[in-house]
């Protein structure tokens, strides 16, 4: 029967049965979609995340597609001769094994949630049409040259998924730069209408969001002040909150910019014009997409190249920083710790419940407290009080304003509960992030626990930052949860090369584990170091 023909019931069935599939293979597919959107919807970030993840996503589709097949053909073969439609049965085994893939994957935790945008949902459909049509295609063919494998040839679908998914991206990329202009232009002329506005761009490997929040505070004192909430640093989350969260009223916007690949700043730049400029350092965050920490330095400095007239201030603290401080040939500020600098913090004493010091301003000193912890936040605050300062805040103003800083949440948070304490340094971590969250640990007494996946996205040199940072939480911790795999080579390597007793080296596969886990071993009184958690992609 030619299977085409309107009296054919099996066109129909295949008809239904590719839209069903394709809704599945959508569903299946979540973990690249999200991945895609974790990388700021760049290609360069899809690959890194099957080359840091070692395509064990695809291992795990693969291992689907076998079971599958394997099924479709054993019952096809034992029910060959009763009927041409009992070769559909096999498939009952096929989307039992999808949904319980499916559900696996969605209850795993996740860091950052897949976020269904407007652009998702776009990226989504075309994934949906394309699924579908290689469904259609395949059950068409199998059917008039294969009729035994007939209708289970869908069970080997999800093999497309890793490729199919980045050419929908592609398809997406057309429509999707007419929406981003459209808004865009949106954006452009509501800063336009606001010509006396203060633009501020801050960006760097770490910090970006810590300064973002101390500068709000220290302007917020002067001046009406919109900072970009969250981690709204590439070019639709600046353009969203332009369109949505800017007023007429506001005098200053801070912009947080971040960057995967050389460009991104420089677009960023180009979209809101910065007046004024923080550099918090260059570092091998994100190494593993831009490639070599020159092309991080290049991406950082596009900010600085973007400024015309206006103030930008150095972490003198970072060699990134202080090289990018000394090319600049701007009206240009450098700030550090314990040095002859615009704006120096000196006299430190630290505690675990914070810092009090001096800070050195332009040749004037005024005595300051904070509740925040570790030396990268008063690295930060020297960032924040030079700009501050230049925008007209005195520095009583600045010293009223550091009393008042709260900590960020999963930045060093300290927290305590059921005679617990808690460093929460979860949000992300870079080498000097990490570096400062062990120095702040050693200020306290007691059992100290760190749990950890370790460094990650580093490229080549993830392997020996994480020995480096496993000698380095040998000196401070008593005992480690290390979490996930990845890393588990690496740090346990640097903690036994210090001496480390390898009994206190513990493994789980998620940080729900890990929590599991240190009700078991906590007897009170300890000191537990939250260090990093695992981005989405490594999940």
């Amino acid at each position: 029967m030619d299977f085409f023909s309107a009296t054919n019931l099996h066109l129909y069935i295949g008809i239904i049965l590719s839209c069903v599939n394709g809704v599945l293979m959508c569903l299946l597919a979540s973990k690249f979609l999200h991945v895609i959107q974790l990388s700021g919807y760049k290609i360069v970030g899809y690959s890194a995340y099957l080359k840091e993840t070692k395509w064990s996503y695809v291992a795990r589709l693969l291992v689907l597609c076998f079971m599958s097949v394997l099924c479709v053909l054993v019952t096809n073969s034992l029910l060959d001769g009763y009927g041409e439609y009992y070769s559909y049965i096999g498939l009952i085994f096929y989307f039992y094994f999808c949904t319980v893939f499916i559900i696996n994957v969605y209850r795993a935790p996740q860091k950052t949630p897949l976020k269904q945008t407007h652009r998702m949902q776009r990226l989504t459909f075309v994934v949906f049409l394309l699924m579908s049509a290689i469904t259609f295609v395949l059950v068409f063919v199998f059917s008039e040259y294969v009729p035994f494998v007939r209708f289970g040839i869908v069970a080997i679908t999800p093999i497309f998924l890793p490729v199919v998914v980045p050419i929908s991206h592609f398809i997406c990329v057309p429509m999707e730069g007419m929406f981003r202009q459209v808004y865009k232009s949106r954006a452009k002329k509501k800063l336009a209408s606001m010509p006396n506005l203060i633009k501020i761009g801050i960006t760097g490997s770490f910090g970006k969001t810590t300064t973002k929040h101390i500068l709000n505070v220290m302007l917020s004192t002067k001046y009406n002040v919109c900072m970009s909430p969250h981690s709204f640093n590439t070019p639709m989350g600046l353009t969203k909150v332009i369109n949505n969260y800017l007023q007429p009223d506001h005098e200053v916007l801070i912009a947080e910019m971040g960057a995967r690949q050389i460009g991104d700043i420089a677009y960023l730049c180009n979209l809101i014009h910065p007046k004024h400029a923080i550099i918090t350092g260059v570092g091998n965050q994100h190494l593993a997409t831009f490639g070599s920490l020159e092309n991080i330095y290049k991406a950082k400095k596009e900010l600085v190249d973007a400024i015309q007239d206006g103030y930008i201030c150095f972490n003198a603290q970072n060699a990134g920083s202080l090289k990018m401080y000394n090319e600049c040939t701007k009206d240009k500020y450098l700030c550090g710790i314990d040095g002859d600098y615009f704006v120096s913090v000196k006299n430190i004493k630290t505690t675990n419940k914070g810092s009090t010091f001096d800070l050195e301003i332009d040749g004037e000193v005024e005595s300051c407290t904070t509740k925040l912890l570790g030396k990268s936040n008063l690295e930060d605050i020297a960032l924040a009080s030079a700009l501050a300062y230049k925008m007209g805040v005195s520095p009583l103003g600045i010293k009223n304003a550091i009393l008042q800083l709260k900590p960020i949440p999963h930045r060093v948070e300290l927290i305590e509960e059921n005679g617990l304490t808690i460093i929460d340094d979860s949000f992300n971590s870079s080498v000097e992030s990490s570096t400062n969250a062990l120095d702040t640990l050693a200020l306290f007494e007691g059992e100290k626990i760190v749990v950890t996946p370790g460094l990650v996205e580093l490229g080549d040199s993830e392997y020996s930052e994480n020995v480096v940072f496993g000698e380095k939480i040998a000196k401070v911790a008593n005992k480690v949860i290390i979490v996930n795999k990845t890393n588990k080579q690496a740090l346990s390597t640097g903690l036994i090369k210090s001496g480390f007793d390898e009994k206190n080296i513990l493994q789980v596969e998620t940080l729900n584990d890990a929590k599991a886990k240190l009700k078991d071993i906590l007897v009170g009184g300890e000191v537990v170091l939250f260090e990093n958690d695992l981005p989405d992609n490594y999940i």
